[in-house]
């Protein structure tokens, strides 16, 4: 098996070698970056397959890294950040982060969040043919991973991709968020479900969903979601 690569990218030395001794102690190869621009070329000359980003850098910022790595393709990334702020976290996601942890943090936390994104990754990568799934006008290909609406495509990121097809898999099925954070993400959010609802407010928005009368991604107030049943 090939040994996984994480670069970690964090601007204070003492936590980045930290994170570094904790993640080659669990096998990975670790790269580290002190800086934005460091980030990005380490980024392009290693293609690591996850990317443990500090929201708060010097010079350029984590946001502005995510949304650099992830123009040519897709990485995996889990944002380290002090900041509390709903809105920051939300910032993050629609760059094209996964998930979050906020400093201080456990390095056994941080070692399990990252081992269960790249298993994630490698079970995507391992899924079989079930053939396309149509529901009301949308149409998702899990052999191609495309999703077009009404014919017309629409660009979601792996993980955007991975819970939708949860969902729709399933019409009519209530899943609540802890359930959706263990099928898709494979550990529990203890903030509550909120990385969930997160998510499924951009998947919303890219399939054009009207918040009063959803056309595919119904929400049971106090539980979670469903896709919905045709009609």
């Amino acid at each position: 098996m090939n040994q996984q690569t994480v670069l970690v990218v964090d601007d204070e030395e003492s936590i980045a070698e930290a994170v570094r001794a904790r993640l080659e102690s669990e096998g990975y190869r670790v790269l580290v970056a002190l800086d934005g621009p460091d980030a990005i070329e380490q980024h392009a000359a290693h293609h690591p397959d996850l990317v443990v980003l500090d929201l708060m850098l010097p010079g350029m910022d984590g946001l502005e890294v995510c949304k650099q790595i992830q123009r040519d393709g897709w990485t995996p990334v889990l944002m380290l950040t002090a900041k509390t702020e709903e809105a920051d976290k939300v910032a993050g996601f629609a760059v094209g982060a996964d998930d979050y942890l906020t400093k201080p943090f456990s390095l056994r936390e941080l070692a399990a969040r990252v081992k269960a994104i790249l298993r994630r990754m490698e079970r995507m990568g391992e899924q079989k043919d079930t053939g396309p799934i149509e529901h009301h006008g949308l149409v998702m290909d899990p052999n191609r991973r495309r999703v077009t609406v009404d014919g017309e495509d629409v660009g979601l990121t792996p993980l955007e991709f991975e819970i939708l097809l949860t969902l729709a898999r399933d019409p009519g099925v209530v899943l609540s968020r802890d359930q959706l954070m263990d099928r898709v993400w494979g550990y529990r959010d203890f903030a509550g479900g909120r990385v969930v609802d997160s998510h499924v407010a951009r998947i919303r928005r890219k399939l054009g969903e009207d918040g009063n009368e959803p056309r595919f991604i119904r929400t049971v107030h106090g539980v979670g979601y469903a896709f919905q049943e045709r009609s």
